[in-house]
């Protein structure tokens, strides 16, 4: 008996989509650069390869409820560091990070 072509690709589907894709934490650094009005978004892939990693961070500024995020992802070489992205704060000096995580899946 011969699975019709349908039902092939949905047999792979499945098959590709039971294998999960795993996601750890890494280290990152979210740098209120000099002048504190922009934001450096660092991250370090800490995994034994390359990887495909995302970072958030969200900071505070001098301003009543301005509270710029950023949200960057992109491949990172196995053990590096990069600059992920970089935030301009919108006019208003950045004062502190109040949120962040990152975390890169093999």
């Amino acid at each position: 008996m011969r699975l019709p072509l349908a039902g092939l690709w949905l047999a792979l589907l499945i098959a590709m989509s039971a294998a999960p894709v795993l996601a750890a934490s890494v280290p990152f650094n979210c740098i209120i650069l000099p002048g504190e009005d922009a934001a450096s978004i660092m991250i370090t892939n800490s995994l034994d390869r390359d990887a495909s990693c995302i970072v958030t961070c969200k900071f505070s500024t001098t301003k009543y409820d301005n509270n710029p995020q950023i949200t960057c992802a992109k491949p990172v070489p196995a053990g590096k560091e990069v600059e992920m992205c970089r935030l301009p704060s919108g006019g208003d000096k950045m004062v502190t990070l109040t949120e962040g995580h990152a975390e890169c899946a093999k």
